[in-house]
């Protein structure tokens, strides 16, 4: 995967569940501008500030919640990437259509799998396509590099190298 992205507990599975989809968005969210393994090691963290990734849970939250987390030094704490994931939280709640059907939208299948991970892309114009539409629809701390992680992330896309066991679907490697 490329540096931008994070492995959640789908793994690069295609997953549609509400909880998987708000983990790897807001992982992608704290993601902006660091590396990877930062975020990555902070990922229990991220999960116990916010509540099991629970879409419900992190909507409500105050900003008395914000204030705390800011103070968390087991978390990244950056409060504008806090209350975007609050925000990310009420969006996810409220969006239409919702963050798995627009999800589903953008899928799209390889027919054969990059020889490493130098041969990824940072972005593709789907995940471009797709980030314009989160934040038209109100996410925030989204890109075409962090929507393109997410896709990845949640099996939206399915690059793994050829090679790894969750390539298989791909039919050989891509040509020089």
């Amino acid at each position: 995967m490329p540096s931008a992205a994070i492995t959640t507990r789908s793994g690069g599975t295609r997953t549609f569940d509400e909880s998987a989809l708000f983990e790897a968005l807001t992982l992608g969210v704290f993601d902006v501008g660091l590396s990877w393994s930062v975020v990555f090691g902070k990922h229990d963290a991220f999960r116990t500030a916010f509540r099991g990734f629970d879409v419900t849970e992190v909507a409500a939250m105050t900003g008395r919640d914000v204030d705390r987390l800011v103070q968390d030094a087991s978390i990244i704490r950056n409060r504008a990437k806090i209350q975007a994931t609050v925000d990310n939280a009420r969006t996810m709640m409220s969006a239409s259509p919702n963050l798995a059907q627009l999800a589903r939208t953008f899928e799209s299948a390889r027919t054969r799998a990059p020889k490493s991970i130098a041969d990824l892309p940072k972005t593709t114009p789907q995940a471009d396509a797709f980030a314009k539409q989160l934040k038209a629809q109100g996410y925030r701390f989204i890109g075409p590099t962090s929507a393109y992680a997410f896709m990845q992330n949640v099996g939206v896309v399915n690059d793994h190298v050829n090679g790894c066991f969750r390539a298989r679907q791909h039919l050989s490697p891509l040509p020089n």
